[in-house]
Formats: structure tokens, sequence, C-alpha cells
């Protein structure tokens, strides 16, 4: 009798799942494949993410991130083709076999593929990103009207030297490329080029090694020296290199990215006398994927135009550039509120018609109550007598005190920390073991915490009413205060130890946390 209720019931509620099952509207499918990880490209995602509702058809972006693994970016564009994807935003490493040998099979599949940033020898459906070659030559024009500006002592040419990243990839190729196209129309400068690998700690040693060859050779050139590199965090290795060899302020660099809290501060702070805005434009990216997926007409080669800045226009950018992000913070909260409302009105749905359904259920339920009612007066009896046989067991002075043993008092239960206790236990301990890493990001910050960048926003928000970045700069203030009361460090290597990039910048957060510079604290 059990096994025909069962049977009966899970019939309804098959019923109740083909109901249910109403055809809603297609919402395409795109996986990205990132290559790496840092400031610009955690905005182009910001970006991508807030505009999955934003054109007339909707869109569920899934990014997944090698950090800077060819081999594990094979893996995942593998992986992505793998999980039901209408098309594949791929921003490659390297313009290198494993990767695009996994691109192919991405078409193959029949998959479309918008090469996104970088570009490989693989095919692909349409390619989106910055003019990389424009960019490397409007940074050498810049240069080339400030050294034009000046008046050269006479023997004297001015010394530019770029640093590059990776040359196996088609961003460093072509900013290359655009940059030595400038510099060939500069007769009157020494240009020199060195080869570097993205990394801030490259570029510092590179400049090292320049400051001390010029001291040795013709000191007064330091002041007619420019640096460029391909990235605003290469830059801040050139800035570290200038401060640690006391001739900031001499050395004139520039960088490309134009990120808030990175190069446009640079500019502003006068690290550095200029950055190309390398643009993001993850909305684009997600238009350009609709129409190809809609059939609608596209261009194959999307070039994405950006512009120097400089301390005179600095300002105005950082203003604009502010906005544009808080509308995307807002755009990507409308886009979760959507998303709740969504699974709102879905539910409501099914259970609208769910409810139809079980007033038959409802039939089949009162029926086994009934069962049930018989079933449980026919062991009532049995269930009595072995009650007594209980009472008699507990109230008896000999087995009262087995009782006794066996139950754990109240008071002797350990006190339960709250979630939130714990949660900020956690958070702090994450924070102090990683605070000395000055490229500690919101989103490796997430992961060690089981959090997606998201999720601890609202976490850290909601507990401590600062944002997590704000949090972790005031730690790091704070661990800073300590240790120049209680140590003999210089200033310097306690920027350095709470995870500041550069002294200079410790400094200026110091004295807006606290009223003071640190030298003011130390000599206090």
């Amino acid at each position: 009798m059990h096994n025909s209720y069962a049977r009966t019931i899970l019939y309804l509620l098959s019923i109740v799942l083909l109901l249910t099952s109403c055809t809603a509207e297609k919402v395409y499918k795109i996986g990205v494949a990132q290559c790496s990880k840092g400031p610009w490209r955690e905005k182009v995602n910001r970006e991508m993410l807030a505009a999955q509702h934003l054109y007339e058809h909707d869109v569920k972006v899934n990014i997944a991130n090698s950090v800077d693994d060819p081999e594990l970016q094979a893996h995942l564009i593998d992986s992505l083709a793998k999980t039901d994807i209408d098309l594949m935003v791929v921003a490659p490493y390297e313009d290198i076999q494993i990767i695009n040998d996994a691109i192919g099979r991405v078409l193959k599949a029949g998959i479309p593929v918008v090469s996104f940033d970088r570009k490989t020898s693989a095919d692909y459906t349409a390619f989106i990103g910055g003019n990389n070659v424009e960019a490397g030559y409007i940074v050498g024009q810049y240069i080339a009207s400030i050294v034009r500006g000046q008046n050269q002592p006479k023997g004297k040419r001015p010394l530019v030297v770029e640093i590059t990243g990776l040359l196996s990839s088609t961003p460093a190729l072509e900013r290359h490329r655009g940059f030595e196209s400038a510099m060939k129309g500069l007769p009157e400068v020494e240009y020199v080029c060195r080869i570097s690998d993205w990394s801030s700690d490259a570029s510092c040693d590179i400049v090292t090694h320049l400051i001390d060859s010029l001291r040795q050779s013709d000191n007064s050139r330091l002041d007619n020296t420019f640096v460029f590199c391909h990235n605003d965090g290469m830059a801040t290795g050139v800035y570290k290199a200038v401060v640690e060899q006391d001739v900031e302020g001499r050395i004139k660099i520039l960088g490309i990215d134009g990120m808030p809290g990175e190069g446009l501060e640079y500019v502003k702070l006068g690290h550095q006398i200029g950055t190309y805005y390398y643009p993001t434009h993850g909305e684009k990216i997600i238009r350009l994927a609709l129409d190809i997926l809609t059939g609608k007409p596209y261009e194959r080669e999307n070039p994405l135009l950006g512009f120097v800045v400089t301390p005179d226009n600095v300002d105005l950018v950082m203003t604009e550039s502010a906005e544009l992000m808080k509308q995307n913070d807002d755009l990507v909260t409308i886009h979760d509120k959507l998303e709740n409302s969504m699974v709102l009105y879905n539910t409501q749905r099914k259970v609208l018609v769910g409810s139809i359904v079980c007033i038959f259920v409802l039939v089949v339920a009162i029926i086994m109550i009934l069962y049930a009612w018989w079933q449980s007066k026919r062991n009532l009896r049995q269930r009595q007598s072995m009650n007594e046989e209980q009472t008699l067991f507990y109230t008896d002075a000999s087995n009262r005190r087995l009782h006794e043993i066996f139950v754990t008092p109240a008071e002797e239960t350990p006190a339960h920390k709250s979630q939130d206790m714990i949660f900020a236990e956690q958070l702090n301990e994450a924070i102090r073991e990683n605070m000395s890493n000055p490229n500690l990001k919101m989103d490796e910050l997430g992961e060690a915490m089981g959090l997606s960048r998201v999720q601890l926003y609202r976490k850290v928000k909601a507990i401590t009413g600062q944002p997590p970045v704000e949090l972790l700069r005031q730690m790091r203030l704070q661990q800073a205060y300590a240790l120049l009361t209680s140590t003999t460090k210089t200033v310097a290597e306690i920027a350095y130890d709470v995870g500041f990039g550069t002294p200079g910048y410790f400094s200026t957060c110091f004295k807006k946390q606290f009223g003071k510079y640190p030298t003011d604290l130390r000599a206090e």
C-alpha cells in the first residue's frame, strides 16, 4: 500500500514539473576566458557583467581566469566550450600553439569566438580591443612634443627608454611598433628599448641599472630622461626605483592603461607625466557578441580608441572616470535586483500552476493521513507500555545517576560565536596574511574567504559599514602607525611592509588618515 501511494505522488509531481516548465525567452550564454588579473581586466569584467541585461536580448556571462598560465587558459577554453555556451570571448595570454589549438576546437564545434585585446595566429569570428600601435605612437608623439618644447643643452640629447611587455603578446609587440615609429621621427633623442615581462619588479631592476649607468657617465642626463612602460603597473616599478635611488622628479615616467587608483592617480600625484587611457568597453564586447548571435551585421575588426592623460587634463578624466565607475556599479546592482526579480517571477509562476495540481495531491494526502491515524491508534498501546518502563527507569534511584551521566548540563555547553564574529576573525586573518602584497585584489581576498567579489563586498559592508578596499587601506595604515611608533624601520620599509606600492603614495594616505605625515609622527 505504501508503494502505491508513493507511485501516485511521484506521478502527480511529474505533472507539476511538466506544467511549470514553460518556454522562456532565449538567454544567450557567453563564456569569457581571461588571461590575467589586474584592475584593467577587472574593469572589463565588471562592464560585461553590468551589460547582461543592457540590450534587447539578455545574456549570461561566465568568466574564467587563467592568471597568466597559458596551459590553464587552454584547459579553461575547452571547459567553457563544454558548458553549452553560445559564444566565447578569449583574451589570449600569448600567441602559442596550445591556445591556438584550443580556439580552433571551439570554432570547429560551431561556437563563434571573439578575440579580445590580444590577437593570435588562430582564426576568430571577430576582434575587439584597443589600437595598440596607435597607443604606442601617441605616447611617442607626446614625448616628442615635450622634447621639442624644451631648450636642450648643447651637445646633450634627451634619452628615451622604452620598457616593453612580453613581445610574444600582440599588445606589447604592437605598442613597441607604434612607439618605435614615433621615435624614428625624433632624431634629436637617443632611443633605447629594453624587453621586459609586464612585471613591476623587472622594470624596477632595469631602471635601477640605468640610473647607476647614467651616474657613472653623466649624472646631468637624469634630468633629461624619459621612461615609457607598456602599462602603469610596470611604471610603479620605475617609480619605486627612482625613489630608492633618490632621483624622484628627475626622470619622467609614462605608462599605459589610465585606470582609477593606478595611472590616473599617479599622474595626479606627479609620479608620472602621463598615461595612455587604454579603453575597456566591456559593454561593447557584449553588443558585438549579440550582433553575431542574432545575425546582425558586424565588423570583423573593431578597434577601440584611447588618448593621453596629462597633468593638464587628469582632473577632468578622473571626474568622468569616477562617474562612469559609479554608473557601472549601479548597473551591477540593477542587474542583481533584476536577477532576483526574475527568480521571484519564475517561482510565482510555477507556484500558480503547481497549486492546481496540489489539489489532487491533497486528496491523496488526506487518504494517507487517515491511514496513518489508524496505524497510530494501533501502535499507541505498544508505546504506552514502553513509556511506563521508561518512567520506572528514570524515577528509580539507582538508574537516575546513569541518566545524569549521559546528559550534559546546559551550563557546561561551550558558548557559540556568531557567524559575523567568525567571518570577521577569518577576514582579519586573511588580510594580515596578505597585507604586504601591494597587488592584493578583492577577488583574491574573496577567494581566500570562499566568496565572490560581490559577496565579499556586501558582507564586509554589512558588518563594518565600509567597502573591503577601504577596510584594507585603514588596516594597512593602522599597522603602519604601530610600526612607526614601535620599530626603527624607515618610512619606505614600513610602506612596503604594509602593502603600499610607493612611499610617496603611503605618505599621502597616512596624512589624510591621521592628519600628519609619517615623518612627523616619527619625530614626535
